[in-house]
């Protein structure tokens, strides 16, 4: 199954941009799912029909659902409950009510990345829609899986779950007590589960678009998504541009918003593939006016981009790895090497990556930024590498 996430800036027109192509999708004969993650049913506001945690048919060969973070945090919560009652019961704990919790801060991820997951590996349609929150999030989302599974290894390793035999006596002989077996089975099946959700995201059926207002603001939020999108390896299939005013208008008034759209979007056209979707004079409410709009279907690009090292050994003694940063700019740019991982940071965005194993036995012998990729090299450390080099 192809998956196609949509973000942009807030207010652009994302959700209706992913009803429309979702819609387009359904109506070329592709079994489609949308999924909306607001808070408030914006999704079913656009495709005029409600939508909330069971999916609904939207229409023919569209179905809808939106992602509800209260009620999985209440289920999670109450099983959390009910599989520890005795150690609770033992503590004189009282026990929470489903109706009085709400949710903490991240549930809302949690359950967005849960539902991704499983409406991926469901195999009931071709095309998953992803109706992403506003670009900034949407950035902070595709990190937390990865970012969640390196604390996990840190914190609780698995090797060493080798000593789970000795795990009493050197227990004794500590004076404390070690992690049990239940822990480590629980850290291994988020594993599993985090791992699941980066597969979605590193699939090359897996496609990024972007949607954006086609304004000089428009224009500062796209190259700021980008970048991010970029640093994680991450890359837009497209960028529709929402609410376009038409060229031939008379109106006075209208005369610098049309112009700066024309500037906008001629700049774009020069890095992206540019859709765009017409201004219609209303927000768009129903499958009419979403089939009005012309969006472009799902796509076939993948949304990784690879970070290749080349091997200079012989005319310059280094290892140059190449990362894609599209709009980075070189005052916004940090570098940091720490053991066997590399913290970089562009703009706003801050990503720890492990370095590959051929830099690993290597120093950091400097960095540049060249037309929107930071090249890195590394020279290789003569007490670690093979002396046949």
């Amino acid at each position: 199954m192809r998956t196609l996430l949509i973000t942009g800036p807030g207010g652009s027109g994302r959700t209706t941009v992913a009803a429309g192509t979702a819609l387009a999708a359904a109506r070329a004969g592709t079994r489609t799912l949308v999924l909306g993650t607001d808070r408030t049913d914006t999704l079913g506001a656009v495709l005029g029909v409600p939508v909330g945690a069971a999916p609904v048919e939207a229409a023919p060969g569209l179905t809808a659902r939106r992602v509800e973070a209260d009620a999985d945090f209440r289920e999670d919560l109450t099983a959390l409950q009910d599989r520890a009652g005795a150690a609770l019961d033992l503590l004189g704990a009282s026990r929470l009510e489903p109706d009085e919790l709400t949710p903490l801060p991240g549930a809302e991820e949690l359950a967005l990345l849960r539902a991704l997951r499983d409406a991926a590996l469901s195999g009931e349609y071709d095309l998953l829609v992803v109706d992403l929150p506003p670009a900034e999030r949407a950035l902070a989302l595709f990190a937390l899986p990865g970012e969640l599974r390196r604390y996990l290894r840190r914190l609780l390793p698995p090797e060493r779950q080798a000593a789970r035999a000795l795990r009493p006596v050197l227990g004794r002989l500590a004076g404390v007590p070690l992690p049990a077996d239940r822990l480590y089975e629980t850290a291994a099946r988020w594993d599993l589960q985090l791992a699941a959700v980066e597969a979605v995201l590193a699939d090359r059926s897996t496609t990024v678009r972007l949607v954006a207002e086609p304004s000089p603001a428009g224009a500062d939020a796209v190259r700021t998504a980008s970048l991010g999108l970029a640093l994680r390896g991450l890359r837009a299939d497209r960028l529709v541009a929402s609410r376009v005013l038409p060229e031939d208008v008379e109106d006075s008034w209208l005369a610098g918003p049309v112009a700066q759209q024309r500037k906008t979007l001629d700049e774009w056209r020069e890095t992206y593939t540019v859709d765009a979707a017409a201004h219609l004079g209303r927000d768009p409410r129903g499958t009419d006016d979403l089939g009005a709009l012309a969006l472009p279907g799902a796509g076939a690009a993948p949304a990784t981009v690879d970070w290749p090292v080349t091997d200079d050994l012989a005319d310059d003694g280094v290892l140059v790895w190449h990362i894609p940063l599209p709009g980075a700019r070189r005052e916004e740019l940090d570098l940091i090497r720490r053991g066997d991982e590399i913290v970089v940071t562009a703009g706003p965005f801050r990503r720890i990556v492990a370095l590959p194993s051929a830099l690993r036995r290597c120093t950091v012998d400097g960095a540049a930024l060249r037309e929107g990729e930071l090249r890195i090299r590394f020279r290789p450390d003569p007490a670690l590498w093979p002396q046949d080099r």
